[in-house]
């Protein structure tokens, strides 16, 4: 039977629920109305994978401890600030399944709200003497603002090869999952070849994240977000990418040109997905996918076995087995 988060959790679980007290109390203010959307943030939450992450890192290489949470807290709050703002970016009524603060709250409070969450993340650190786990985060931050911006021109001119593909998905998505891993060892005092470590089996698990995430957009295990969002925001994914370098000239074309002029099109759409079925874009990506997978899990067998490592290594099959 796959384990669920609830089993993952069993070696942290205490430090999962002082984790949730801390991060309330990180948010609070003195300002009524932000303290009533930072409680609506914190409701909402999802299934905390980030967090997870950084505590059995933690565990796997040390002690957890005040500075893990910490670590726990800072990533928390950059990431749900970069959320805030993306919601701001695309214009989005909702966040899983929520109204998001933009929805409810306008655009300009909803950027102010990003400001502060980041400016807390940075404060926590800076009065606590945290640096190397400042410097971790920060650099996912940066980096996945990069990757956001690379993605949204390179969909402009939807010219993306399989080598760019990665580089977007490494900095928007690895590089997140990757500071939770070097945050937590990090936070335990792991030398810096053991963070670096940990940071590398993070990126890979990121990358088998993110080309997990694309493939449900081409209707693999039929739930999880709709299918063919990518395509109406001409997103070029792996699949896509690989079944254009298999198609003739003609055909490639035509592809183009449904997805630059036709993305609203339910009919066209599904063109092109079918399309990217027939040409074997999906058994590809899968297999992409595995390599990273099984990087991650060669990374992670260097170190030694404890419960935190069991739990690790099922969390990791949890984020690439997911039906959503």
């Amino acid at each position: 039977m796959k384990p669920d988060l609830k089993q993952i959790q069993k070696p942290i679980e205490t430090e999962m629920l002082v984790f949730e007290q801390k991060f309330r109390d990180f948010m609070k203010s003195r300002v009524k109305l932000l303290d009533h959307i930072t409680n609506y943030i914190v409701k909402r939450k999802g299934k905390q994978m980030r967090p997870m992450f950084v505590f059995l890192t933690a565990g796997v290489c040390g002690q957890v401890n005040d500075s893990t949470h910490r670590g726990a807290a800072l990533i928390e709050l950059l990431h749900t600030a970069t959320l805030v703002h993306d919601d701001v970016v695309d214009d989005a009524n909702y966040r899983r399944g929520f109204f998001s603060v933009n929805a409810l709250w306008k655009n300009k409070i909803a950027v102010l709200v990003g400001d502060y969450l980041l400016s807390r993340g940075l404060l926590l650190s800076v009065d606590n003497g945290d640096f190397n786990l400042l410097q971790i985060v920060s650099n996912a931050v940066k980096e996945m603002s990069e990757g956001e911006l690379l993605q949204i021109a390179k969909a402009r001119k939807l010219d993306i090869t399989e080598d760019v593909y990665y580089t977007i998905i490494r900095q928007k998505t690895a590089s997140l999952i990757a500071s939770c891993c070097a945050v937590g060892a990090a936070s335990v005092g792991s030398d810096l070849e053991m963070v670096s470590r940990m940071r590398e089996f993070g990126e890979k698990v990121g990358m088998a994240f993110q080309i997990k995430d694309d493939l449900f957009d081409f209707g693999e295990d039929e739930i999880g977000k709709p299918v063919g969002i990518d395509i109406k925001e001409k997103k070029m994914t792996l699949p896509l990418i690989f079944a254009l370098t298999k198609a003739s000239w003609m055909e490639k074309k035509r592809i183009i040109h449904l997805i630059r002029n036709r993305s609203e099109d339910k009919k066209a759409v599904n063109e092109v997905i079918q399309f990217v079925k027939q040409s074997g874009g999906l058994e590809y990506a899968k297999e992409k996918m595995n390599d990273f997978y099984q990087e991650a899990l060669v990374i992670l067998g260097g170190f030694p076995e404890s419960e935190y490592k069991t739990s690790l290594k099922d969390l990791v099959s949890y984020t690439i087995e997911r039906k959503k």
